[in-house]
């Protein structure tokens, strides 16, 4: 099943006290894209990456230990 809507999820490891990120995984697939936006401000800004993009951003926080 294909949908066009995100649907928004975070991290099992987001139990920083609220300073979290949300993604939409669901649309990689279908539109090639992960939306990422703040889960303190979820009608705000939303940041369209790449699939390469945010694969890159998880490698790099994670190289950083963030």
């Amino acid at each position: 099943m294909t949908t066009n809507t995100p649907q928004w999820f975070t991290s099992s490891y987001s139990s920083n006290g609220g300073q979290c990120v949300e993604v939409a995984a669901n649309l990689a697939g279908s539109h090639g894209v992960v939306p990422v936006r703040d889960s303190k401000s979820p009608d705000g800004p939303t940041l369209t990456l790449s699939v390469a993009a945010f694969t890159a951003l998880i490698e790099f926080t994670k190289r950083a230990g963030a």
